[in-house]
């Protein structure tokens, strides 16, 4: 699949040790994926977290699509990651026993998808 490079973490393999790599789907409105196509997603200072289950992106901005008026989203809400349920548990144990954390390192299209690579350390 042809992948293109949107955004990439810049600290994220200069202040963290990356033990393992996990490729994520992201839930994204509408104007969110016109903005990205433009190139204006910044993943710095974001981190992802677990809540109920679910596996979200916390501090991704995504600047206001110009054009998208009302239907524009916060810029800094939290997103939900699209893994599969054993992914989730496998991350849940890793987090929970051996006090990993999970550090986006880049943010690209596969194809028309938006996908999320996810570091553990």
């Amino acid at each position: 699949m042809n992948t293109k490079l949107i955004a990439k973490n810049p600290t994220a393999y200069h202040n963290y040790t990356i033990e393992d790599k996990l490729e994520a789907g992201i839930v994204l409105s509408g104007t969110e994926i016109k903005s990205i196509r433009k190139g204006k997603a910044n993943l710095k200072d974001s981190y992802a977290i677990i809540k109920n289950g679910e596996v979200f992106i916390v501090g991704m901005h995504i600047s206001p699509y110009e054009q998208g008026n009302i239907f524009n989203k916060d810029p800094m809400r939290d997103r939900k990651l699209l893994l599969n349920k054993k992914e989730i548990n496998k991350l849940i144990g890793l987090t929970k026993q051996k006090g990993y954390s999970l550090v986006p390192i880049s943010l690209y299209f596969k194809g028309s998808l938006v996908k999320v690579e996810l570091g553990i350390r």
